[in-house]
């Protein structure tokens, strides 16, 4: 489709004004991207409930203070639509297309790539959380992109649906991301998540996982004082109840990528559960092939599937390829 060989919709009249600069969200399976500010700092609300308190948070020198609209806080379930919104951006830019803050998408394929469901409610769901992030307020000082100001900004700037069913379903929505997030895609200040992150279906998991993501990272470990946790994970439950839901969350074991052990003196350790083989390690793929990866997979995000490709490869225990290129290309073949 020759909307998968450009990343801007050049249909007028989706907002008022008759943008014609809009990203196309258009690539299947890109891998999860988060970005790195959002997952050190708390942001968004754990609550499942409408959650209208104003939020402070201040450490290490960041201030932020989060305040809600009628419709509550925004949740770090809403955040998904940021998740989505991020991931379809950075794929573009690593396959070299132009990217604008201003998206168009299709909302069962976020609510499929986010594993949300796609029934009445969850449609009804999706447009609360538009709402929610939209309506939220944040002023901080957190920088992003190199840029180190106190500014005030909406997750979102604005959102519309374009396209329904007749039932009032929403098909299309065009978002306007702020600008503060979209510097930080542009500066590619994100890092990619685990496809699992989106069957975590409580929130302090979720947050959890953003936090040991963000700090261990590809280390063997990390440790953190279980107050400090709480603080930087945005709980509003008394430290021993937090300290409580940690111990059940330990006992579950169900974090993607990370293992979490308590240890004396109120810490919580957190470490790898195996080895992840990095973009720069094993295989090597020539330009070529990634070329007629593209081809074989047309909008797909191709660095997503070497990503998949390569845990196959680390999980059937490293085998010797004597050529990685027809073995990708291999594989690339049986999931067309």
């Amino acid at each position: 489709m020759a909307s998968m060989q450009t990343g801007l919709s050049r249909r007028p009249g989706l907002l008022s004004g008759a943008r014609d600069d809009f990203f196309l969200c258009d690539i299947f399976d890109a891998l999860p991207k988060d970005d790195m500010a959002s997952m050190e700092h708390p942001l968004f609300s754990l609550s499942t409930r409408p959650d209208r308190r104003i939020l402070n948070y201040t450490h290490n020198g960041v201030e932020i203070t989060v305040v809600p609209s009628v419709k509550g806080l925004a949740t770090l379930f809403d955040k998904d639509i940021l998740i989505y919104c991020i991931s379809q951006l950075m794929a573009a830019v690593n396959a070299g297309r132009e990217v604008t803050r201003h998206l168009r998408l299709t909302a069962y394929d976020l609510m499929v790539a986010t594993n949300r469901e796609t029934s009445g409610d969850g449609y009804q769901r999706l447009r609360e959380a538009f709402e929610r992030l939209a309506g939220t307020r944040i002023t901080t000082n957190l920088e992003t992109g190199g840029q180190d100001v106190t500014t005030g900004f909406g997750l979102i700037e604005s959102w519309q649906i374009v396209r329904a069913t007749k039932g009032g379903r929403m098909v299309q929505v065009a978002v306007t991301l702020s600008e503060w997030l979209f510097r930080a895609v542009m500066s590619k200040a994100v890092l990619t998540l685990s496809r699992e992150y989106f069957s975590l279906r409580k929130p302090l998991e979720r947050r959890v996982y953003e936090l040991a993501r963000k700090h261990c990272g590809r280390q063997a470990e990390w440790r953190i004082g279980v107050d400090v946790l709480a603080k930087k994970s945005g709980s509003a439950s008394p430290l021993r109840v937090f300290r409580k839901m940690l111990r059940d969350m330990i006992a579950k074991d169900s974090l993607p990528e990370y293992h979490l052990q308590e240890e004396a003196g109120d810490l919580l350790l957190v470490t790898r559960r195996d080895q992840v083989v990095l973009p720069t390690e094993g295989p090597v793929l020539k330009a070529a092939t990634i070329e007629k990866a593209r081809a074989l997979m047309p909008g797909w995000d191709i660095y997503a599937l070497e990503a998949d490709w390569r845990d196959v490869w680390h999980r059937s225990g490293r085998p010797s390829l004597r050529s990685p290129d027809a073995a990708f290309l291999g594989w690339l073949r049986k999931r067309s």
